[in-house]
């Protein structure tokens, strides 16, 4: 139950799902209003953030 609580409460799932439904609704639905360029924009905004993250993250746990 302990890793579902620090999964839920984690900043890097949710990047990762928002960019997860982001990509799934360009396939699922074509008449998406964002086209592909405005999508790896956005799925490179939240990898930057996520790698961002786990820096920090990273260097909070080694000091």
């Amino acid at each position: 139950m302990d890793k579902w609580k620090t999964l839920l409460s984690s900043r890097k799932f949710w990047a990762t799902l928002v960019g997860l439904v982001f990509m799934t609704l360009r396939v699922v639905k074509p008449d998406f209003p964002l086209d592909a360029d405005q999508l790896a924009g956005i799925l490179a905004l939240l990898v930057s953030y996520i790698l961002g993250t786990a820096l920090e993250d990273g260097l909070r746990a080694s000091k």
